[in-house]
């Protein structure tokens, strides 16, 4: 997959992420987890676009650290919104694959940068 391929998948990924927080309730508590995960949610792509900038090996891995952990958050909150039953799974089954792909993505690249920068 290319910068640019992730660049846009992980843009998709966060204009899902404000769609389903246009959806949530009107309570106090689903605005909080709806302030939250918009935050990790758009992060996500924000970031990533940032580690397509960086300058070394190390600020990659830096920069993609970062990206890592607001899609791990994201993934937490769309397990409370589940547990809460706002929404159903099943409704949220393709945001929730796509997020653990993105992780899986994440995680895979940050291991290869890791190695190439250890034989260094």
């Amino acid at each position: 997959m290319t910068n640019e391929e992730l660049k846009l998948r992980t843009k998709n990924f966060s204009l899902m992420i404000i769609d389903l927080v246009e959806k949530l309730p009107n309570s106090i508590s689903a605005k909080v987890v709806a302030n939250q995960i918009v935050r990790s949610g758009t992060s996500v792509g924000a970031n990533y676009r940032a580690v397509c900038r960086a300058r070394s090996d190390r600020e990659f891995v830096s920069k993609m650290n970062i990206v890592l952990e607001e899609a791990d958050e994201t993934l937490f909150w769309i397990e409370i919104i589940i547990e809460k039953k706002w929404f159903g799974k099943s409704e949220l089954d393709f945001i929730w694959k796509e997020g653990n792909e993105l992780t899986a993505i994440f995680v895979s690249t940050l291991k290869t940068v890791n190695n190439r920068i250890n034989q260094k």
